[in-house]
């Protein structure tokens, strides 16, 4: 396929899994969502809701991992026109950097321009314990790849996006105030990326520790590269489920991710 058609194809790809969503849902969502391992249950309090299979969307990728139900949430959060992803892909299920951020254009497509990424995380900084929420500040992509590789289509953003600000300033603010408003411990720091489905080893939380890391994961980094691509403002938060490999001295289980 020549690269005019390759960028065609994610194009008409994008466009048609929108407009089978809008055929279903005609309200224009303002927010977007992405619900990680064990959150997906927050878009069941959406009112006016409309819930699709990703499995009736076309080319859309289905999750397969524990704890992601596969559903897409359009209604009303906060009476904020809002559509949520009730679990995603990842890649070590066999899709590619672009495969997984996929529904990231969607939503854009579907006229989003914030969006709120939550996963679990294992906990690398010893300040932090199981139960405990972090404020994504930045990233680190360990994954060996960037959902941008390939083919730019400029309508989607520029070829060379900045990502000094991939976590908006001004949207971690709203959120600081809300939690001390609140009496809500609110922990912040950098997410490291890595391909996964294997746990990281002790050597590894090492290094991610040296590097700066605070919490580590398998997903989020994707999707947040793909979202700063479009313009999309972006807030991460990380449910630190469990301490990393090597910071206790026991073995990891996804059963510690709710």
């Amino acid at each position: 396929m020549s690269q005019n058609g390759e960028t065609g194809q994610v194009r008409d790809q994008v466009r048609q899994a929108a407009d089978a969503i809008r055929s279903r849902h005609t309200a224009t969502p303002r927010l977007g969502l992405i619900l990680g391992s064990g959150l997906g249950r927050y878009a069941d309090t959406f009112r006016k809701k409309t819930v699709i299979p990703y499995d009736e969307l076309p080319h859309f990728p289905r999750p397969g991992a524990p704890g992601h139900r596969g559903d897409l949430v359009l209604g009303e959060a906060e009476g904020i026109p809002a559509v949520a992803l009730q679990g995603r892909v990842h890649r070590y299920e066999g899709y590619t950097m672009a495969q997984v951020a996929f529904p990231v254009r969607v939503l854009w497509s579907l006229g989003i321009r914030q969006l709120i990424v939550t996963n679990a995380a294992g906990g690398i900084s010893p300040q932090f314990s199981p139960g405990d929420l972090m404020l994504i500040t930045d990233h680190m992509n360990l994954m060996g790849g960037n959902p941008l590789v390939g083919i730019n289509i400029d309508e989607f953003g520029p070829r060379f996006p900045d990502m000094s600000e991939a976590y908006s300033p001004a949207m971690r603010e709203i959120v600081l105030r809300a939690a001390a408003e609140h009496g809500i411990t609110l922990r912040q720091g950098v997410y490291a990326a890595l391909t996964g489905p294997a746990y990281e080893t002790p050597a590894e939380i090492r290094m991610c520790r040296i590097l700066g890391a605070d919490a580590v994961g398998m997903s989020t980094v994707p999707e947040v590269i793909v979202a700063n691509h479009m313009g999309i403002a972006v807030l991460g938060i990380s449910c630190i489920t469990n301490m990393a490999a090597g910071m206790l001295p026991r073995k990891l289980s996804h059963a510690d991710s709710p």
